[in-house]
């Protein structure tokens, strides 16, 4: 007889899990978003599917090497993983996914910085018994928000603004500003609550229009290099466009792809940007836009 362990217990022995192994090798872990939430952030109904965690910069390589001879297996590395680059997926037989942040999206202090603001208020929160380490309440919101910003305007999305701002208290909703301003995560914050017109002009803020509302490849590509900071950043990026992620197509195929398979893609990526830009220049467009 096969008995299922309920999500909410297994990820919160997920989270121990990862906990563990931090713990064995000395890393500095936060656990963010999901089952780590407190109770005043978390909403009602609120369902979670993974683990998340945010890693000291230099713990980050440690604590992969440490996990993968844990039992966890890598998905999807950090290039990989967005226009952020910013989290690694792995996955273990018996607790399931896990994303390995080495930064956060919106937060643009430099990532020890932004780690360091966040572990130092931080609180204990017991996930099936061992102690984990996670952001206090007010960067709790934050986090919750910048994620939301992300969503493309998705329901899940617009529930979490719903309840981590708009029905917050000026208070609340001050402290969230303060905090977003020691971590340089106002553009983002923006983009979360509505106000990202006002961020016209700033490098990040066609990534954030993206980000929060959708766009084409070459859209995306073109963004990511504005907001690159440096020209040594800019050209890595231009050189990588046309380079085919062959981890998302392995995570596409359920199977690494063949040569030919990649070859394929290498030729398919640009001619689906194209498509893609004719099609919304064919769209008619809504005054008011």
């Amino acid at each position: 007889m096969t008995t299922t362990i309920p999500t909410p217990i297994r990820l919160q022995l997920g989270h121990a899990a990862v906990q563990v192994v931090a713990d064995r090798i000395g890393a500095d872990v936060l656990h963010i978003k999901g089952e780590s939430l407190d109770p005043t952030v978390r909403r009602s109904g609120r369902t979670a599917s993974d683990v998340d965690v945010l890693v000291h910069p230099d713990h980050v390589a440690a604590l992969l090497v440490a996990l993968r001879a844990a039992g966890w297996e890598v998905l999807n590395d950090f290039p990989s993983s967005s226009a952020f680059e910013h989290s690694a997926t792995l996955r273990h037989p018996a607790w399931g996914h896990l994303d390995v942040h080495r930064s956060f999206p919106g937060l643009t202090v430099r990532a020890e910085m932004a780690f360091g603001v966040l572990w130092s208020a931080g609180r204990t929160w017991l996930a099936a018994g061992r102690a984990c380490r996670v952001p206090e309440p007010t960067a709790q919101r934050l986090v919750l928000l910048l994620h939301a910003a992300r969503s493309r305007g998705s329901h899940r999305g617009r529930q979490d603004i719903s309840h981590t701002w708009t029905a917050a208290d000026d208070d609340v909703r001050a402290a969230v500003e303060e905090l977003a301003r020691r971590l340089g995560a106002e553009v983002g914050l923006a983009a979360a609550t509505g106000r990202l017109d006002a961020w016209r002009g700033h490098p990040d803020h066609d990534l954030w229009q993206i980000a929060s509302a959708g766009g084409t490849r070459i859209d995306e590509w073109r963004a990511r290099v504005k907001a690159a900071p440096t020209t040594r950043g800019k050209l890595r990026l231009v050189g990588r466009a046309a380079l085919v992620n062959v981890e998302h197509l392995a995570m596409l195929r359920g199977r690494p792809p063949t040569r030919r398979e990649v070859v394929a893609e290498f030729f398919a990526r640009p001619a689906r940007g194209v498509r893609e830009e004719l099609a919304r220049r064919r769209r008619p467009h809504r005054s008011g836009d």
